[in-house]
């Protein structure tokens, strides 16, 4: 709290000392803030949709879309058990007051203070703005309908309303004007207010500074709402201020006299008279609101310069707070949650799946959080699809519920929301199944510098993992998630690691989960091969010499994997694999996942440092990329989750087959692989025995079946091994 006098020395130097300290004192005894707040940042939206209605005398289609928005964006009043169109109709009805002279206006301006005195600064202004934007509004509502509206006629014929606004143009040219500045003034005020003071300590000298011009900005915004106001009502009464006697004085001139005044005019001289006494009261009229807007500009750039200067120094030190707080240990993630996402907003998120309910960061509370980082439009579709495949579609996720969440964060491309980047917020956080932030635009800039310079964002998605401390675990767990899922959790780089250390090159790590019935087939051990090809014909002869083969009693599933890049052509050339029953294949989008989930390893590789020359999946999965961009067509076999995967490719994979005959022979006694190797790779030293040994840890349910030795090329034996582990 800071004193009278440390306020008052930061006085405007346009007002003179004892009268505006006096004003300070009066403004400072009203305020008395109980905990009631508002939405000031939708309020004032709203009323500005009111202010761009009245000015429009068409509907246009932005202008519809602006209503459309503000219905589905209602604006509440918290901590208080009045209604938020009570509040603006008391206030209204004191605006609409009939003010005479500075002294009266001065009372009632005060009087408005004490009935805004439970409400913080910002909450005082909009409502005082959204309080004459539905008078004014409501005010030309009826004159844009009138005359074409029968009910708006008769309205205005009660009303006494003007038939002709012509001559008022100079006043509602110069009211247009103030409002804006108000409005500007306004927006300072509310980013201040904004501002995290409680976590962030401004200067003193900053924060005195700043707030006596916030003080100072309130009454002036309350003030010229008053003299708005009374635009409205001096027109409402016009006609009876200009209603006339007409007097027969003599059968050659008639006479008028205006009421309260004893000036009598010759009829001939009667209009133009009217003229000059109604140009008089709009000049006046129109000089009082350009005074306040020069009033107001003058205020408007002092406070926006020192809002400006605070903004900086709160930058600064935010940016030192964010990072300390992540060196910090703390015992739960309560307070980097708060920091991040509820410095202006006590319920920063949103529920998914069309779920409009508030939420406050405490539901997070001891669990693991993954904050989605992306721009508004968040991810290509197919990728979408992946991603809430493999987090909710894995029966491993339901072992885990409860134990994670996830926070979509959309970062704009630009310092400014565009209408379009939250169009495509409002119509995707409707639909996702995790947790968004409700109003993005309200993060504060050293949050989102802090995601830019220290996690890294630049536009592509990441997925920056806090465990239940706050602590971050993974910079980026995106890649993780893609070729894991659930199963990744709880999606450290620990974790990261721990999974490719039990990873083998398998049909399983292509495949996973991406199509049940395939997934199946790997898991019953069965013998697949997985080929691609853009060119229809090759596939028909590809199809027609393995059709050949498995009819000789050859067991082996064809599935049709596409192009890590897919044209249309693809759906061409499914819908025809289809249709002549030439093979199976994956579906359009799950095609998209087999090759996604590829780049994902070959990033997660990459991003822990391994290197194809020194890591086999890695390498195996940058040759499967390659070819998936080839313009040849290829073939990768494999059974089950054996090891032994043979990669073969055009020319070479169509000579292997046209010999199917000479190695079909060893099919049975070394199975489809082993006969398939030993046709392309003949065994070495064959009249020598081999002692070459491959030690593979047991795990319970595997299905592995014949594995060629690398060496000789032959068969193996299998046999068991039972090794002590006790360690004294």
């Amino acid at each position: 709290m800071y004193s009278f006098r440390s306020i008052l020395s930061n006085r405007s130097p346009s007002v003179p000392q004892e009268e505006e300290d006096n004003l300070l004192k009066k403004i400072l005894l009203t305020h008395d803030p109980d905990g009631r707040r508002v939405d000031s940042e939708s309020l004032l939206h709203a009323m500005e949709n009111i202010m761009c209605y009245a000015s429009s005398t068409v509907s246009e289609p932005h202008l519809d879309a602006i209503a459309m928005n503000a219905i589905c964006n209602s604006t509440e009043l918290f901590g208080s058990q009045e209604a938020l169109g009570h509040t603006i109709y008391k206030i209204s009805c004191e605006l609409l007051c009939k003010c005479s002279g500075d002294g009266d206006i001065l009372a009632r301006t005060m009087a408005l203070f004490d009935l805004l005195g439970n409400y913080a600064w910002d909450a005082k202004v909009v409502l005082v703005l959204a309080a004459f934007a539905t008078s004014y509004g409501e005010f030309w509502l009826i004159m844009q309908l009138y005359p074409l509206n029968p009910l708006a006629v008769s309205i205005a014929m009660l009303k006494k309303l003007p038939k002709n606004l012509v001559a008022f143009k100079p006043c509602f040219k110069a009211l247009s004007l103030l409002i804006k500045t108000m409005v500007n003034v306004a927006k300072c005020i509310i980013k201040f207010e904004g501002l995290p003071v409680q976590q962030v300590k401004l200067d003193d000298k900053a924060m005195v500074t700043t707030k006596s011009q916030i003080y100072i900005a309130t009454y002036w915004i309350i003030r010229s709402a008053f003299t708005c106001s009374s635009l409205i009502t001096d027109m409402v009464a016009m006609n009876n201020e200009l209603q006339v006697h007409v007097l027969s004085l003599s059968n050659l001139n008639l006479v008028i006299i205006w009421r309260n005044s004893n000036f009598v005019c010759p009829k001939p001289y009667m209009h133009e008279l009217s003229l000059s006494r109604h140009s008089t009261s709009t000049t006046i009229a129109t000089w009082e609101l350009s005074s306040l807007v020069y009033r107001m500009s003058g205020i408007y750039s002092h406070l926006r310069r020192q809002l400006d200067t605070c903004e900086l120094q709160m930058e600064a030190k935010m940016h030192h707070k964010l990072l300390n707080l992540f060196n910090e240990t703390h015992v739960d993630n309560h307070e980097v949650l708060h920091m991040l996402f509820a410095l202006k907003d006590d319920l920063p998120l949103k529920g998914g799946s069309s779920s409009q309910a508030k939420i406050g960061v405490s539901e997070l509370l001891n669990k693991e959080v993954i904050l989605l980082v992306s721009k508004p439009e968040l991810l290509p579709l197919e990728e979408l699809f992946l991603l809430v495949q493999q987090i909710y579609d894995q029966p491993h996720h339901k072992k885990l519920e409860g134990s994670y969440d996830i926070i979509w964060v959309p970062i704009p491309s630009s310092s400014t929301w565009t209408d379009a980047e939250e169009k495509d917020f409002n119509r995707l956080s409707n639909s996702l199944p995790w947790y968004s932030i409700r109003q993005p635009w309200l993060l504060s800039s050293a949050v989102v510098n802090h995601i830019k310079q220290v996690w890294q964002f630049e536009g592509h998605p990441l997925m920056v993992v806090l465990d239940p401390q706050g602590r971050v675990t993974n910079s980026n767990a995106i890649d993780m998630v893609l070729i894991w899922g659930a199963m990744a959790y709880p999606f450290s780089t620990v974790r990261e690691v721990e999974l490719w250390e039990e990873a083998k090159w398998t049909l399983q790590l292509m495949i996973d989960e991406i199509d049940p019935l395939i997934s199946m087939w790997v898991e019953d051990g069965r013998t697949l091969c997985l080929y691609e090809s853009d060119n229809i014909e090759w596939i028909r002869e590809f199809t027609s010499k393995v059709k050949k083969i498995t009819s000789a009693g050859v067991r082996l599933e064809l599935v049709y994997v596409g192009k890590s890049n897919p044209s249309e052509n693809l759906r061409s050339i499914l819908s025809t694999i289809v249709k002549e029953k030439l093979s199976g294949s994956l579906s359009f989008t799950k095609i998209r996942f087999f090759w996604l989930r590829l780049e994902s390893m070959r990033r997660s590789k990459a991003r822990l440092g391994k290197t194809v020359d020194a890591d086999h999946i890695l390498e195996e999965v940058v040759s499967l990329l390659d070819l998936g961009a080839s313009e040849k067509g290829w073939a990768v076999m494999g059974k089950g989750l054996s090891t032994d995967i043979v990669k073969l490719q055009g020319r070479k994979l169509m000579e292997l087959l046209n010999l199917s005959q000479v190695w079909g022979e060893k099919v049975e006694k070394v199975g489809f692989l082993g006969a398939i190797r030993s046709a392309l790779e003949p065994p070495l030293h064959v009249d020598q025995p081999c002692y070459s040994s491959n030690v593979v840890p047991y795990i319970e349910g595997s299905t592995e079946g014949t594995v060629v030795c690398e060496e000789c090329k032959r068969p193996m034996e299998k046999h068991i091994l039972y090794q002590c582990h006790v360690i004294d």
